[in-house]
């Protein structure tokens, strides 16, 4: 079977040509979609999964690449929830894979996923890949880089690095990128949940933006 092709006549199948126009809008016209919404995007992909038995085999890289190349956004998305469907299977040779991911046709809407979920992920199991790869991602000149250094710990609450963490947010703490600050904000935030005398520690210790600041603090 052509993966790629099957699932391209699949989404093609469900465009809607009336619900891209605000999916683009939203995404400030970066990207072209289908107007396929993620409810229906999900139930589709779950279907070719079953349909192709894709789940089974090996992890398909060239299958997540060529996704990779297509214009419309949906296709992305299909990329990630199929890794995010088989992460048992990602280890730390895959870190080259998701850097390539968040390196290209690089947004908010992909890096925020892969950061967490698949980042995330693979330094849990593997934690020798954050000194040899997170580590440089973090003083990375690419932006989405170090936004995924900052949000790799973004589920693991009481098993977060909290030094880890706040060596992340004072080498970025001068950055005025809005998604940058925005990363330093959701990162504190996520971990006031768990610890807010640490974040509270660390918004009084390290000079943040005000973006930084008022996200950080909203549960404290």
């Amino acid at each position: 079977m052509n993966y790629i092709n099957e699932l391209e006549t699949i989404f093609v199948g469900h465009r809607n040509k009336e619900m891209a126009v605000p999916m683009e809008k939203y995404m400030r016209n970066q990207f072209s979609y289908l107007g396929i919404k993620t409810p229906e995007r999900k139930k589709l992909l779950k279907e070719f999964f079953q349909a192709s038995a894709i789940l089974q085999k090996p992890l398909q890289q060239d299958f997540v690449l060529a996704l990779w190349e297509k214009d419309e956004r949906e296709y992305q998305y299909a990329a990630l929830f199929y890794l995010e469907s088989i992460r048992k299977k990602l280890g730390p040779t895959h870190l080259e894979l998701l850097e390539k991911l968040i390196t290209t046709k690089s947004w908010w809407d992909t890096v925020d996923t892969i950061a967490p979920k698949l980042v995330g992920y693979i330094a849990a199991k593997y934690p020798e890949v954050i000194p040899a790869k997170i580590d440089h991602w973090a003083k990375n000149n690419n932006i989405w880089l170090r936004r995924t250094a900052i949000l790799f710990q973004l589920k693991y609450k009481e098993r977060t690095n909290e030094e880890l963490l706040l060596q992340y947010i004072e080498q970025n703490a001068g950055e005025q990128d809005f998604f940058i600050r925005k990363a330093i904000g959701w990162a504190l935030r996520e971990y006031s949940k768990t610890n807010p005398q640490s974040v509270k520690q660390i918004i009084e210790k390290v000079p943040l933006s005000n973006l930084s600041v008022r996200e950080g603090s909203k549960y404290i």
